[in-house]
């Protein structure tokens, strides 16, 4: 069983900058493939980053490249999401994912994911 954390959600004005955290426990941190998706209301959650245990390879969602970045730090057992020039289009729940096993690359499904927390809310105003 995998316990998964997350903070860091708030509100901010268009074009400001957030950072998640997701803290995980329960297993070997550094063996754990880790990522980000979002839902907004009346939407599906949808994938937005993920990174692999060793943090070398990382995936993102065409909408936030370039402005989001997904990091880790073993150590602490986290994962991070900076999201720089934010936009009301960002505005959802953002749910920390974590997957076991060998590193999927590209885009996750939901039933990729083994473990999720239980989100925290973005608010973007224009």
């Amino acid at each position: 069983q995998v316990q998964v954390v997350e903070s860091g959600g708030g509100s901010v004005q268009a074009g400001g900058s957030l950072r998640l955290s997701c803290a995980a426990s329960g297993r070997p941190f550094s063996s754990l493939s880790m990522g980000w998706f979002r839902q907004a209301p009346g939407k599906e959650r949808e994938f937005v980053a993920a990174i692999s245990w060793t943090g070398v390879r990382t995936s993102y969602v065409d909408s936030v490249k370039g402005r989001f970045t997904i990091s880790r730090e073993n150590a602490k057992n986290t994962v991070y999401l900076q999201m720089n020039s934010l936009n009301p289009e960002d505005s959802a729940s953002y749910y920390c994912a974590v997957v076991i096993g060998a590193w999927r690359g590209g885009s996750w499904s939901t039933d990729a994911v083994d473990y999720w927390g239980k989100g925290t809310l973005v608010t973007v105003s224009s």
